[in-house]
């Protein structure tokens, strides 16, 4: 039976200085048909035993796993570790080297203290050239720290994308939010986790937006130019657990993409459809850094109400740590940095269309990088029986249609 739900108005946990849910921006359906997954991307810099669970996925679906590689992770590794008969493509990530747009807003944070070292959004950026280069329609992103219960779970979101333009999964095992919102929930605030690209199935025909390099990138993935994309959540999937207070660092990396993402979708809460763009102006950021940081103090007076001990130590560094970089975020600066994103999005959009289809993975791997006689380090592996005159000898792939494998 097939149970849609689309809420809208306020919720509960929408509170005077905090939205602790966003959920209600989605419509929630359980028990869809399956569709078809044409394949399973995932971002790691662990250890290439972390793939075996997306292999296992991708086999039961019939699809290739492709892993994009980076610091301590190497593709070469991971295909000795996946197990036998994975139709594997396992790509060593190297930013400056890929064929990707310049970002205005990489930009405008490289000469300010908010740059993030991470590779994350350029790797979910190349996994979508990758899936248009060799024309697939519908993939799922998934991290390596996901579990998924079934490969029906991944299978039934991808076929709600004939309708919706992404599909999220449920995360469920250890919540899916911000040092911050960590706290919040840990001191008895109210507090949901919304849509993440650690399980989201895409729909790449229809021109998928970037993901920016900064924090809550998946959230910005999520919006169209003036309004909330079609965005459907069904299934449920777990997170491994982790630390979120073990390095204050952490903290004070997210909080400005915290404070952008979490701001321009207090915009859209309960008005999904309203030009948040031109709403998120200087005024409306003056306002929302006030309530912002009239939250995280307020977080950090309950957190000093736990019994001492590391623990209360660790997040109390934490949040000192977020409101210590909170203190240097501007208005100004906010609305510098949505216009760079609006900027970038069209200079994407113009890009994505552009892309050519591949002969197979080989040829998409040479093209992934700026320039072609030096290609980034690929590795291919799949089951002998899928070597065929057709296919490229070496990768042992072709760019298909969808379905037809």
């Amino acid at each position: 039976m097939k149970t849609e739900t689309s809420q809208s108005g306020s919720d509960s946990r929408q509170g005077p200085l905090h939205h602790g849910s966003h959920r209600h921006l989605a419509v929630e359906i359980d028990g869809p048909d399956t569709g078809t997954v044409d394949a399973i991307i995932v971002p790691t810099v662990r250890h290439p035993r972390w793939l075996r669970h997306s292999a296992e996925l991708a086999a039961k679906l019939g699809c290739p796993l492709v892993s994009l590689h980076s610091k301590w992770s190497l593709a070469g590794p991971a295909v000795r570790h996946v197990p036998p008969g994975t139709r594997l493509i396992a790509i060593d990530v190297e930013p400056p080297r890929l064929n990707l747009p310049d970002f205005a807003a990489d930009a405008l944070l490289s000469d300010s203290p908010f740059w993030r070292g991470t590779d994350l959004a350029t790797k979910r950026n190349a996994g979508l050239v990758l899936a248009k280069l060799m024309g697939w329609r519908r993939i799922v992103f998934l991290d390596d720290d996901i579990e998924v219960g079934s490969a029906d779970e991944l299978a039934k979101a991808a076929a709600l994308l004939d309708r919706f333009e992404a599909v999220g999964m449920r995360i469920g095992g250890y919540p899916d939010n911000s040092v911050v919102c960590h706290a919040h929930r840990l001191t008895g605030g109210n507090q949901d986790s919304f849509v993440g690209g650690g399980a989201i199935a895409v729909e790449v025909t229809k021109n998928p937006p970037f993901f920016p390099n900064i924090y809550n990138e998946d959230w910005f993935h999520l919006l169209g130019r003036t309004s909330l994309r079609r965005l459907a959540v069904t299934g449920s999937v777990r997170q491994r657990p982790y630390d979120p207070f073990d390095r204050p660092i952490r903290a004070r990396d997210q909080e400005l993409g915290d404070v952008l993402a979490e701001g321009v979708y207090w915009l859209l809460d309960g008005r999904p459809s309203v030009d948040w763009l031109r709403a998120a102006d200087a005024g409306h950021w003056d306002e929302f850094l006030g309530k912002r940081r009239a939250f995280i103090e307020n977080v950090r007076r309950r957190v000093s109400a736990l019994p001492a001990g590391p623990v209360r130590s660790a997040m109390d560094g934490s949040l000192g740590a977020a409101l210590g970089r909170h203190a240097v975020i501007t208005p100004e600066f906010c609305v510098a940095y949505l216009d760079a994103w609006a900027k970038d999005r069209r200079t994407w959009l113009r890009y994505f269309s552009r892309i050519p289809r591949a002969d197979c993975a080989c040829t998409a791997v040479k093209w992934l990088s700026k320039d072609p006689a030096k290609p980034l380090n690929g590795k291919f592996s799949a089951p002998d029986s899928l070597t065929a005159a057709r296919e490229c000898v070496t990768c042992a792939t072709s760019a298909y249609p969808s379905g037809q494998r």
